[in-house]
């Protein structure tokens, strides 16, 4: 493994810095009135109480570790690194290829960098924050210089298609992040992170390896969880700001969870921000669970509405309940 960065306190703090995003998501897209077609709901019930209008629906062949492996690529294309480079991967999903070993350990083989440390974090929607935070703390205690961070999931694998309050929420994707140890003021500001589990019910899978020996499928009370969402979010966004010194109205970028057009509007509303200053793909991808943030963000770069030196908040909240923020100098 490479040595860290050296600390010299004269010039600044050593940061864990985004320098490349990726993204991936699978070439079959479904539309609402596809779905329509398949259950009792329309592009109008969907549309409205969700935002949503299309996701992409992983096909043969392709996995959490094959999406997250494509993803990876391009964010190392983006830094202008190799996988030789990379001594840290972590992937964020609850949707593994297999139930051990690691989604991380297969992307590690595929891109040819075996020997380094990877792990997968598994925290649902908030999973890639949680996995970002470790790779931030590990960047900065010298345990690592340069992480893949991935978010990749295949959640439509745990749909019920016959549910209609939770199958048109879905889609598969993956977005990767590339972060290096680098002295200055860009990179990882602040990052907040929660979790509360008396919330279980209200948001699971029924089913598990040392439970039913089955994946299950996905079950959710909408209502309560939208709730939760926007307390929470609002929250956690809050606390980033004041860990940093910072008000709302110096942020450039909000990169949210991907979940529902209207808990991101009520959340955004709560903080005073215009609604120009928040990423929105959930129309075309819906909910990617842990794919969803770097997935997001990835697009946001890509098209040129992020850029260096923008002040950018992502947050996110999953099954657990967990949530969690960070704010990052791009």
């Amino acid at each position: 493994m490479t040595g860290a960065v050296p600390l010299d306190p004269a010039r600044g703090k050593l940061r864990a810095v985004i320098k490349g995003t990726g993204s991936a998501l699978p070439k079959r897209i479904v539309t609402n009135a596809e779905l329509a077609a398949q259950v009792d709901t329309s592009d109008e019930w969907i549309t409205e109480r969700t935002g949503i209008k299309a996701r992409h629906v992983a096909g043969e062949g392709e996995t959490t570790a094959t999406l997250g492996t494509e993803a990876a690529r391009q964010a190392l294309d983006a830094a202008g690194m190799t996988a030789a480079d990379i001594d840290l991967i972590i992937v964020a999903t609850c949707t593994p290829d297999q139930t051990f070993p690691a989604a991380a350990t297969i992307v590690q083989n595929a891109l040819g960098c075996n020997g380094g440390v990877a792990f997968d974090v598994a925290a649902v929607c908030s999973g890639f924050l949680y996995a970002f935070s470790v790779a931030e703390s590990m960047i900065r205690a010298g345990s690592a210089k340069n992480a893949l961070v991935i978010g990749s999931e295949t959640m439509t694998r745990l749909l019920d298609w016959e549910d209609r309050g939770t199958c048109v929420l879905f889609g598969d994707g993956a977005g990767a992040v590339v972060l290096c140890g680098e002295i200055g003021e860009r990179g990882v500001l602040a990052t907040k992170l929660h979790a509360d589990g008396q919330h279980n019910q209200l948001l699971y899978v029924d089913g598990g390896p040392s439970t039913t020996g089955t994946v299950g499928k996905l079950r959710m009370q909408g209502r309560e969880v939208f709730r939760h969402a926007v307390t929470n979010l609002s929250s956690v966004m809050y606390e980033v700001l004041d860990d940093a010194g910072l008000q709302a109205d110096a942020i450039d970028w909000v990169v949210p969870h991907q979940a529902n057009k209207r808990i991101i509007d009520a959340t955004v509303k709560k903080l005073g921000l215009a609604a120009e200053r928040v990423i929105l793909t959930v129309d075309q991808h819906a909910n990617t669970s842990a794919a969803s943030v770097p997935l997001a963000l990835d697009v946001a770069v890509r098209d040129g509405r992020i850029k260096s030196g923008d002040l950018v908040v992502l947050e996110a909240m999953g099954g657990g309940f967990t949530w969690g923020a960070s704010l990052v100098r791009m």
